[in-house]
């Protein structure tokens, strides 16, 4: 019952980021939501690891985000460039803007933990504190047959107040349940 509650709190908070910062314009829709113009600066175009977001809406909560998309560039990923068993900040370059939340994982070869923490303000995992994570839930990835050269998150709704949020590069898929009041 901790982790719904956790996840109702995370949909109705949540900008994940692993970004630096950089100035966003926002305008609003005939229905009032917010939609967000990302940029891309001369520094994010030429960046191998380029400035992205996504959004969905579930239920009635705004779900946002925000990320650095590295690429697989022939190398390996999972077991290779990011280690099994440890923190990784899910993405590239810093964590969340302040007064959000951080994304972090654990891959591993059969489960994975996802870890949403309270510290916005960190580099990677360089000053990752376990004491700081507001929610961890472990989750099965999945074989993909065909290569996401770019990682890539989706928010996506499913209706009754239900969603997900899926996450996919090299040749991993996981899916992170999000369920709002």
């Amino acid at each position: 019952m901790k982790i719904k509650q956790y996840l109702i709190i995370l949909s109705s908070l949540i900008i994940i980021s692993c970004s630096s910062n950089k100035q966003e314009e926002k305008t609003e829709d005939s229905d009032g939501h917010a939609h967000h113009d990302h940029a891309v600066s001369s520094e994010t175009a030429t960046s191998k690891s380029p400035r992205t977001a996504t959004m969905a809406n579930i239920g009635s909560n705004h779900v946002h985000i925000d990320y650095s998309a590295p690429s697989v560039r022939g190398r390996q990923v999972f077991g290779g460039l990011v280690a099994f068993g440890e923190v990784w900040v899910t993405g590239a370059h810093s964590a969340t803007p302040k007064g959000k939340y951080a994304l972090f994982t654990i891959p591993g070869e059969n489960e994975w933990i996802v870890i949403i923490n309270e510290n916005w303000d960190q580099h990677l995992a360089d000053d990752y504190e376990e004491s700081e994570d507001v929610l961890r839930i472990k989750v099965i990835p999945q074989k993909l047959e065909n290569i996401v050269e770019q990682l890539n998150f989706k928010v996506e709704d499913l209706g009754n107040n239900k969603g997900k949020i899926l996450f996919q590069w090299s040749d991993v898929i996981i899916q992170i349940p999000v369920e709002t009041l």
